[in-house]
């Protein structure tokens, strides 16, 4: 077992393929590493490649400075750990399984409660990215702390960033790009259906939509408008509330006549008409985000 006084020591609890990819970038990188899973069977191909196996929790705790809960979500964490918080104290837990910003908070009280330095994270990236330079790992909680263990940390994601001492913060920004991209990837797939009915091949189409489009369009809309959003400057110039519901008029009727599904479009330009109701019709189409935020944000 490596000894917590190592600084390079580090335990992994969970070895599913995410909890086994962290576990060998830290074996990559010379870290001491420790590995538990309540099958141990599933910690074979990691001893062979040499992690140090632990038979108990407390044994996978006490055996390294930091440890990383990659369990199913904050559940499972509680129940592994709840017997072994104790030893768990002045080690640093760095929880990498999914749930909510609350649940995050919770764990980051939880933590503190029990004298454990603390931090949540995101792991932003599929399986096989785990350990590269370009891997994001999104953490949040105590800035300190994260500064103190960052070269360590730094081996799972070299693009890895710490996006603010709220320990909700990380699974937050995690939870908003997961509606980023369905939305995005739902937009290009109703687009593809449209093209399609012309014979337009889906691969065609992204060339286009990915190339030209979102990066000549997409792209300088969002850095336009994403500072105005913060400013609350909603004045509409070229791209006013009453404009944009016109082209999603277009959207849904050319879908609708070609027999593809029109839900998408359409909610979208009833969103836009209610704006248009509600006295935005010249402001800029950017004031869309007033129908998205919730009563604190008003």
């Amino acid at each position: 077992m490596a000894h917590m006084d190592d600084q390079l020591s580090v335990t992994v609890l969970g070895l599913g393929p995410m909890g086994s990819a962290l576990a060998r970038a830290f074996l990559r990188h010379d870290h001491a590493t420790t590995v538990w899973n309540r099958t141990a069977a599933k910690a074979d191909a990691l001893v062979a490649e040499g992690a140090s196996r632990a038979d108990t929790v407390d044994d996978a705790v006490t055996a390294s400075r930091i440890v990383i809960s990659c369990v199913a979500d904050y559940d499972a964490m509680y129940d592994v750990l709840g017997s072994s918080v104790d030893a768990l104290r002045g080690r640093l837990l760095v929880n990498l399984s999914s749930g909510t910003p609350e649940q995050a908070r919770q764990a980051a009280a939880w933590a503190e409660e029990h004298g454990v330095d603390y931090l949540d994270g995101a792991i932003m990236v599929p399986v096989p990215a785990v350990g590269q330079p370009d891997a994001v790992i999104l953490y949040s909680g105590d800035r300190t702390v994260f500064d103190t263990h960052r070269s360590t940390l730094d081996v799972l994601g070299g693009a890895s960033s710490h996006v603010g001492t709220d320990p909700g913060l990380a699974v937050l920004y995690n939870t908003a790009l997961l509606g980023f991209m369905y939305a995005t990837v739902n937009g290009f797939y109703h687009a593809a259906a449209l093209v399609g009915t012309a014979g337009v091949s889906a691969t065609e189409f992204e060339s286009m939509a990915t190339g030209w489009f979102l990066n000549s369009v997409v792209v300088p809309i969002l850095d336009d408008q994403a500072p105005k959003i913060d400013a609350g400057e909603f004045a509409g110039t070229i791209d006013t509330t009453e404009m944009n519901l016109t082209a999603l008029e277009h959207v849904t009727r050319t879908s609708e006549d070609h027999e593809v599904n029109a839900a998408l479009p359409r909610h979208l330009a009833e969103l836009t008409r209610q704006a248009i109701a509600d006295g935005l019709a010249g402001a800029s189409y950017a004031s869309m985000i007033k129908y998205y935020r919730g009563p604190r944000k008003g």
